[in-house]
Protein backbone atom coordinates (compact mmCIF):
# COMPACT_ATOMS: atom_id res chain seq x y z
CA UNK A 1 0.00 0.00 0.00
CA UNK A 2 1.08 3.76 -1.08
CA UNK A 3 2.24 6.28 1.71
CA UNK A 4 -1.03 8.16 0.13
CA UNK A 5 -3.22 5.71 1.01
CA UNK A 6 -2.41 4.90 5.24
CA UNK A 7 -4.38 7.02 7.49
CA UNK A 8 -3.34 10.74 7.74
CA UNK A 9 -1.96 10.44 11.01
CA UNK A 10 0.34 7.21 9.72
CA UNK A 11 2.18 9.18 7.19
CA UNK A 12 5.80 10.86 7.93
CA UNK A 13 5.00 13.49 6.13
CA UNK A 14 1.99 14.55 8.14
CA UNK A 15 3.22 13.14 11.22
CA UNK A 16 6.23 15.64 11.27
CA UNK A 17 3.88 18.81 10.77
CA UNK A 18 1.23 17.89 13.90
CA UNK A 19 4.26 16.59 15.90
CA UNK A 20 7.42 17.94 14.64
CA UNK A 21 10.23 16.08 13.28
CA UNK A 22 11.64 14.86 16.22
CA UNK A 23 8.44 12.61 17.12
CA UNK A 24 9.59 10.61 13.91
CA UNK A 25 11.70 7.62 13.44
CA UNK A 26 14.76 7.60 11.73
CA UNK A 27 13.27 5.68 8.57
CA UNK A 28 10.11 7.89 8.38
CA UNK A 29 12.65 10.71 8.37
CA UNK A 30 14.96 9.19 5.55
CA UNK A 31 11.00 8.30 3.78
CA UNK A 32 10.09 11.91 3.91
CA UNK A 33 13.46 12.51 1.53
CA UNK A 34 13.18 9.44 -0.32
CA UNK A 35 9.72 10.61 -1.31
CA UNK A 36 8.67 7.73 -3.27
CA UNK A 37 9.80 3.74 -2.86
CA UNK A 38 10.33 1.44 -5.44
CA UNK A 39 7.38 -1.34 -7.24
CA UNK A 40 5.59 -3.08 -4.41
CA UNK A 41 7.20 -0.93 -1.70
CA UNK A 42 6.70 2.63 -0.30
CA UNK A 43 9.23 5.24 0.79
CA UNK A 44 8.99 3.84 4.03
CA UNK A 45 9.75 0.22 2.98
CA UNK A 46 12.59 1.76 1.27
CA UNK A 47 14.06 3.62 4.03
CA UNK A 48 13.94 0.60 6.42
CA UNK A 49 15.41 -1.87 3.97
CA UNK A 50 18.31 1.28 3.47
CA UNK A 51 18.85 1.50 7.43
CA UNK A 52 18.62 -2.44 7.62
CA UNK A 53 21.35 -2.94 5.66
CA UNK A 54 24.21 0.54 6.46
CA UNK A 55 23.24 -0.48 9.87
CA UNK A 56 22.54 3.08 11.15
CA UNK A 57 21.53 6.57 9.67
CA UNK A 58 24.73 7.48 10.19
CA UNK A 59 26.80 5.18 8.05
CA UNK A 60 24.60 5.89 5.34
CA UNK A 61 25.05 9.63 5.54
CA UNK A 62 28.99 8.53 5.80
CA UNK A 63 29.00 6.46 2.87
CA UNK A 64 30.53 7.40 -0.34
CA UNK A 65 28.89 7.86 -3.64
CA UNK A 66 29.42 4.45 -5.28
CA UNK A 67 27.83 2.30 -2.07
CA UNK A 68 25.54 4.66 -1.74
CA UNK A 69 24.47 4.52 -5.25
CA UNK A 70 24.75 0.78 -5.58
CA UNK A 71 21.91 0.27 -2.89
CA UNK A 72 18.64 -1.08 -4.70
CA UNK A 73 15.77 2.32 -4.79
CA UNK A 74 18.83 4.87 -4.43
CA UNK A 75 20.86 6.63 -6.95
CA UNK A 76 22.56 9.88 -7.85
CA UNK A 77 19.88 12.14 -7.18
CA UNK A 78 19.04 11.02 -4.25
CA UNK A 79 22.89 10.68 -2.84
CA UNK A 80 22.96 14.24 -4.06
CA UNK A 81 20.08 15.38 -1.79
CA UNK A 82 20.43 13.77 0.91
CA UNK A 83 24.35 15.54 1.36
CA UNK A 84 22.37 18.34 0.11
CA UNK A 85 20.43 18.47 3.30
CA UNK A 86 23.51 17.39 5.83
CA UNK A 87 25.56 20.49 4.37
CA UNK A 88 22.86 22.17 5.06
CA UNK A 89 22.57 21.36 8.27
CA UNK A 90 26.36 21.75 8.68
CA UNK A 91 26.15 25.36 7.81
CA UNK A 92 22.88 26.14 10.10
CA UNK A 93 25.48 25.06 12.97
CA UNK A 94 28.14 26.78 11.66
CA UNK A 95 25.60 30.28 11.53
CA UNK A 96 25.17 29.43 15.23
CA UNK A 97 27.86 29.07 16.29
CA UNK A 98 29.04 32.33 14.68
CA UNK A 99 26.01 34.25 16.29
CA UNK A 100 25.94 32.01 19.64
CA UNK A 101 28.11 31.91 22.74
CA UNK A 102 32.12 32.25 23.05
CA UNK A 103 33.86 29.17 22.28
CA UNK A 104 36.62 29.64 25.14
CA UNK A 105 35.10 26.66 26.63
CA UNK A 106 36.19 23.10 24.71
CA UNK A 107 32.48 21.87 25.55
CA UNK A 108 31.17 24.22 23.12
CA UNK A 109 32.94 22.88 20.04
CA UNK A 110 32.50 19.40 20.29
CA UNK A 111 29.07 19.15 18.35
CA UNK A 112 30.18 21.28 15.97
CA UNK A 113 33.74 19.09 15.22
CA UNK A 114 32.24 16.12 15.72
CA UNK A 115 29.36 16.62 13.36
CA UNK A 116 31.90 17.80 10.58
CA UNK A 117 35.18 14.86 11.24
CA UNK A 118 33.79 12.01 13.08
CA UNK A 119 32.90 9.89 9.96
CA UNK A 120 36.06 11.18 7.52
CA UNK A 121 38.26 7.91 6.57
CA UNK A 122 40.90 10.28 6.04
CA UNK A 123 42.85 12.57 8.96
CA UNK A 124 41.93 16.56 8.58
CA UNK A 125 43.15 19.13 10.66
CA UNK A 126 41.23 22.21 10.80
CA UNK A 127 41.39 26.05 12.53
CA UNK A 128 38.60 27.91 13.77
CA UNK A 129 39.27 31.25 13.82
CA UNK A 130 37.57 33.11 16.60
CA UNK A 131 37.54 37.06 17.55
CA UNK A 132 38.40 38.78 20.54
CA UNK A 133 34.89 37.64 22.21
CA UNK A 134 35.77 33.60 20.99
CA UNK A 135 32.99 34.01 18.46
CA UNK A 136 33.81 31.73 15.49
CA UNK A 137 34.66 34.00 12.54
CA UNK A 138 35.31 31.23 9.81
CA UNK A 139 36.39 26.99 9.84
CA UNK A 140 39.15 25.73 7.40
CA UNK A 141 40.23 22.54 6.73
CA UNK A 142 44.29 23.18 6.92
CA UNK A 143 45.78 19.88 5.86
CA UNK A 144 44.12 16.09 4.95
CA UNK A 145 46.49 13.44 5.20
CA UNK A 146 45.88 9.42 5.12
CA UNK A 147 44.35 7.37 7.77
CA UNK A 148 48.00 7.45 9.14
CA UNK A 149 48.53 10.82 10.03
CA UNK A 150 48.44 14.67 8.24
CA UNK A 151 51.65 16.46 7.99
CA UNK A 152 51.13 20.16 9.14
CA UNK A 153 52.65 23.67 9.34
CA UNK A 154 52.79 25.75 11.82
CA UNK A 155 53.58 28.75 9.61
CA UNK A 156 50.57 28.30 7.08
CA UNK A 157 48.52 28.41 10.60
CA UNK A 158 49.90 31.61 11.53
CA UNK A 159 49.82 33.10 8.03
CA UNK A 160 45.69 32.07 7.55
CA UNK A 161 45.34 33.43 11.29
CA UNK A 162 47.07 36.61 9.91
CA UNK A 163 44.83 37.13 6.89
CA UNK A 164 41.29 36.67 8.93
CA UNK A 165 42.46 39.17 11.43
CA UNK A 166 41.51 36.67 14.56
CA UNK A 167 42.66 37.10 18.00
CA UNK A 168 42.40 33.29 19.01
CA UNK A 169 42.23 30.10 17.37
CA UNK A 170 41.51 26.44 18.31
CA UNK A 171 43.23 23.51 16.29
CA UNK A 172 41.06 20.46 15.41
CA UNK A 173 41.54 17.05 13.72
CA UNK A 174 40.05 13.32 13.19
CA UNK A 175 41.68 9.81 13.83
CA UNK A 176 40.00 8.04 12.04
CA UNK A 177 40.70 4.78 14.07
CA UNK A 178 37.89 6.41 16.43
CA UNK A 179 40.20 6.53 19.45
CA UNK A 180 40.28 10.05 20.50
CA UNK A 181 43.87 10.04 22.65
CA UNK A 182 46.21 12.30 21.96
CA UNK A 183 50.22 10.58 20.55
CA UNK A 184 53.00 12.25 21.06
CA UNK A 185 53.05 13.69 17.77
CA UNK A 186 49.49 15.43 18.96
CA UNK A 187 51.50 16.97 21.89
CA UNK A 188 54.29 18.02 19.76
CA UNK A 189 52.21 19.68 17.06
CA UNK A 190 50.21 21.25 19.54
CA UNK A 191 53.15 22.95 21.14
CA UNK A 192 54.71 23.96 17.62
CA UNK A 193 51.55 26.19 16.61
CA UNK A 194 50.98 27.28 19.97
CA UNK A 195 54.81 29.20 19.81
CA UNK A 196 54.28 30.33 16.27
CA UNK A 197 50.88 31.77 16.91
CA UNK A 198 52.38 33.58 20.23
CA UNK A 199 54.93 35.20 17.81
CA UNK A 200 52.27 37.68 16.56
CA UNK A 201 49.92 37.88 19.82
CA UNK A 202 47.24 34.95 18.64
CA UNK A 203 46.03 32.50 21.39
CA UNK A 204 45.78 28.64 20.69
CA UNK A 205 42.93 28.08 23.59
CA UNK A 206 42.77 24.37 22.46
CA UNK A 207 43.37 21.51 20.03
CA UNK A 208 40.72 19.09 20.17
CA UNK A 209 40.59 15.40 19.26
CA UNK A 210 37.69 13.88 17.29
CA UNK A 211 37.13 9.61 17.37
CA UNK A 212 33.99 7.76 17.29
CA UNK A 213 31.28 8.95 19.62
CA UNK A 214 34.14 10.63 21.73
CA UNK A 215 36.54 13.66 21.50
CA UNK A 216 39.64 15.00 24.22
CA UNK A 217 40.80 18.44 24.64
CA UNK A 218 44.20 18.93 25.14
CA UNK A 219 43.56 21.98 27.18
CA UNK A 220 41.55 20.04 29.78
CA UNK A 221 44.48 17.30 29.84
CA UNK A 222 46.86 20.56 30.73
CA UNK A 223 48.64 20.01 27.44
CA UNK A 224 48.57 23.30 26.16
Amino acid sequence: MAIRDWPQDERPREKLLDKGAGALSDAELLAILLRTGTPGHSALDLARDVLKNFHSLRKLIASDRNRFCAEPGLGPTRFAELQAAVEIARRQLTETLRAGPSLASPRATRDYLSARLRDLEHEVFCCLYLDKRHRLIHFEEMFRGTIDGASVHPREIVKAALQRNCAAIIIAHNHPSGIAEPSQADELITQRVKEALALVDIRLLDHIIIGDGVSVSLAERGLL
